[in-house]
């Protein structure tokens, strides 16, 4: 993938930078001539696959993701001479300079101490008389990012080997191309920049591009703490909230005529629960939900902090259903199963994006046909969905009717302010909840930790008042990170322009 300026830069060592300044200041004062001039060149080739006999032998065979701008000393194949001869590979000795002309390592250089061929998205280069190759390595190391804005094809970088013998480079006495290159390779190695090493004519140049670049480094330092601080203040407005901070009295008042809060205004926390527990004994005599194993008693110890005294402490399992997904398979078009399906199928990267799309859940995964349905359950648009592996703890709203795996929990109650509460209390408590995920690349947390979680309840009517004012505070600081985000744009724009102001001035 093409990278921006501003990306390479914020990447690449200062040496190249260095090298940058210094060979824009030799472009003005010395003989110009193309790398054909100055060096030979050729690429290499890929022997045959489909032909066993041409690899696994004993010639070191480089392709360009090998290359990373230093010494190469091993490869990661090795070929056949039966290989070598059958192919447009070439046998290439010691001390060869190469670069790479295609794919995410476009540009990038190396130098051999071993003898290898190399496949045709190598080019290797070979200095004639009136060339130092260290001089031309590091042309090549800092001429990296024009190569990857003048290459040709689609978001890979291509560079052609024509392109490179057209390529013009200064050419120094070579008494300055020793010391340029040797000054560069003694400030990467050592990782200081020292002005006072700089040779007299190129320091002037050193400076100010270095200078141009630090104030907008500055700049993005400044923008990436703001961001930062967002963060932090969206992670203790959600706190304050689940801690009976965010809203008072009065918050409540404005919400009490909503359509959706069906509660009077007087209700506490634990006349809710008592609502709550007799639906749910209604719902199991009607056999519309499977009788629930009895959740632990609340000890004085678990209790994380103080909460308002109409507010109650209770498990997530007593204010809901928590229901997990049935279905263990992926669609795909090349099943019965899944073919030609009407219902649709998330999974849990689904649920991620919700974040970025007003909570609610768009995307697809695949379709389930009336067969699939029956390893599955259709949840309805707008049910709480929250998953319990890879990213645990992540929610979003159903945008349509969908079939979910199990990966995925679904959370049904008796009034939608509780589920938007709810929704908001799990990125409270995301990070509790993460540990008890086993230590493993997949982490994963079972149903029983969902109906065991801990929650501060507030009675109804706060609940609508929390959300109420949390989905406010949560625009404003979506509204905020835009903002910031136009202006780190921005500030990358500048560092490209500064910095090629700098460099051609």
């Amino acid at each position: 993938m093409k990278i921006s300026y501003a990306d390479y830069i914020k990447k690449t060592d200062a040496s190249v930078l260095i090298a940058e300044a210094i060979f824009s200041e030799l472009n003005l004062k010395y003989p110009i001539k193309e790398i054909s001039e100055v060096a030979k060149t050729t690429s290499g080739g890929t022997p045959s696959r489909s032909n066993a006999d041409f690899y696994n032998g004993d010639i070191a065979w480089l392709k360009s993701g090998e290359l990373n701008d230093c010494a190469i000393e091993k490869a990661e194949e090795f070929i056949t001479e039966k290989g070598l001869s059958n192919s447009s590979a070439k046998l290439l000795p010691q001390n060869t300079l190469l670069l790479a002309m295609y794919g995410a390592t476009a540009g990038r250089t190396g130098i051999t101490k071993i003898e290898a061929a190399t496949n045709q998205a190598i080019c290797a280069l070979f200095p004639k008389e009136n060339i130092l190759q260290e001089y031309l390595f590091w042309f090549l190391r800092q001429y990296r990012h024009k190569f990857i804005e003048e290459s040709k094809g689609g978001a890979q970088p291509n560079i052609s080997q024509s392109h490179i013998n057209k390529t013009k480079i200064p050419v120094p006495e070579k008494e300055l191309q020793k010391q340029i290159a040797t000054l560069l390779s003694k400030i990467e190695d050592e990782k200081v920049l020292d002005i006072s090493i700089i040779p007299i004519e190129f320091r002037e140049k050193v400076n100010k591009v270095f200078s141009a670049k630090n104030n907008v480094f500055e700049i993005a330092a400044e923008l990436s703490h703001q961001l930062s601080l967002v963060k932090k203040l969206r992670q203790q407005l959600l706190q304050d909230a689940v801690q009976g901070k965010l809203v008072g009295s009065q918050n409540v008042g404005e919400v009490q005529n909503l359509a959706d809060v069906n509660a009077p205004a007087t209700e506490t926390a634990h006349d809710l629960l008592k609502k709550i527990k007799t639906e749910k004994a209604q719902l199991i005599k009607d056999k519309k939900l499977k009788k629930e194993k009895e959740l632990p008693p609340i000890k004085a110890e678990e209790l994380p902090f103080d909460i308002p005294e109409d507010w109650a402490w209770c498990r997530l399992g007593e204010i809901g259903d928590l229901k997990r997904g049935k279905s263990k398979h992926r669609p795909r078009n090349d099943e019965d199963l899944f073919r030609n399906g009407t219902f649709p199928f998330i999974q849990t990267g689904d649920v991620s994006k919700a974040k970025s799309n007003k909570d609610l859940i768009t995307t697809i995964n695949g379709y389930y046909n009336d067969f699939g349905l029956k390893q599955s359950e259709l949840q309805k648009k707008g049910t709480l969905c929250i998953t319990i592996a890879a990213n645990i703890a992540e929610c979003g709203f159903l945008d349509f009717d969908a079939c979910v795996p199990d990966s995925i929990v679904c959370f049904n109650t008796i009034d939608k302010s509780i589920e938007k509460y709810v929704y908001y209390y799990l990125k409270v408590a995301k990070d509790e909840l993460e540990k008890y995920a086993p230590a493993t690349a997949q982490k994963n947390i079972n149903l029983g930790i969902l109906n065991d979680l801990l929650i501060p309840l507030p009675p109804l009517q706060t609940q609508a008042a929390i959300v109420s004012k949390l989905e406010q505070l949560m625009n404003d600081c979506t509204a905020l990170e835009a903002s910031i985000q136009v202006s780190v744009k921005q500030n990358e724009q500048l560092l490209q322009q500064v910095l090629r102001e700098a460099l051609q001035g």
